[in-house]
């Protein structure tokens, strides 16, 4: 079964452009022209929907806004597109929860094998390991089937790609320092620029859902110099226990 993505942009040649190209490769594409649309329609469709392309300049409810309000009901994988060089559009969209950007003008191509890595990195999981589906540190517990974590202060939550993403690879390399470069290359599938603080703002996510402060961080421990290392100590469960 062909997977849907819908594109959320108002300038039409675009629109037309990557429902063509998109359905092309095998995908099936839903489109529409301003945040509000989109926001009501998707409801309909959010059981369907792969990935969300979405336009950060938009009539009425920016990008921002409708990035904001879509992470209020769906962990669905959003690519932003950006005609702004500024590295602030890119930020402030990944502190809302968005998983990529791409600036504008951009080929087809490089959006097609955007989708491609998140749809690799973000597949929702069908079956679980023989180990278990939880993952406990300290008193948090991950299920890595609903992609969810179980923290005390706030309970289940749920997690979208990129945080379930970056959490999953540190637990399961727990006391290992990982470089930069490499969380770069699993975040993004790419190396950083130099001014990409596409890392910084994943890490700052993530250590904020742990209630992990980054200057005294105990999770999530930066190496200086090196990079990162996951401090907890993690055991691995079929089911979380009835007196946790």
């Amino acid at each position: 079964m062909n997977k849907t993505l819908y594109v959320v942009d108002d300038d039409q040649k675009i629109r037309e452009l990557l429902k063509t190209y998109l359905e092309r490769n095998n995908y099936n594409v839903a489109v529409a022209a301003d945040g509000e649309t989109f926001l009501d329609d998707f409801p309909r469709c959010a059981h369907e929907v792969s990935v969300v392309i979405l336009d950060i300049m938009l009539p009425g409810q920016d990008g921002f806004s409708v990035c904001r309000a879509l992470r209020s009901q769906s962990d669905v994988p959003i690519i932003m597109l950006t005609a702004n060089a500024e590295e602030t559009d890119r930020v402030v969209g990944l502190e809302l929860g968005a998983d990529d950007y791409l600036a504008k003008p951009f080929s087809p191509r490089e959006l097609l094998a955007r989708i491609k890595a998140i749809l690799r990195r973000y597949e929702p999981a069908h079956t679980t390991e023989s180990a278990g589906r939880y993952y406990r540190f300290r008193d948090y517990w991950l299920d890595t089937l609903e992609r969810s974590l179980l923290t005390p202060q706030d309970g289940w939550q749920n997690l979208n790609g990129a945080d379930y993403q970056l959490l999953h690879f540190f637990i399961r390399h727990a006391g290992e320092v990982i470089t930069r470069t490499r969380l770069m290359e699993l975040t993004r599938g790419r190396d950083m620029g130099p001014l990409d603080r596409y890392l910084d703002v994943q890490i700052s996510r993530l250590r904020q859902r742990l209630g992990d402060d980054g200057k005294t961080a105990q999770l999530i421990k930066t190496v200086r110099g090196e990079g990162y290392v996951f401090s907890a100590e993690v055991t691995r469960h079929k089911d979380i226990p009835q007196h946790d």
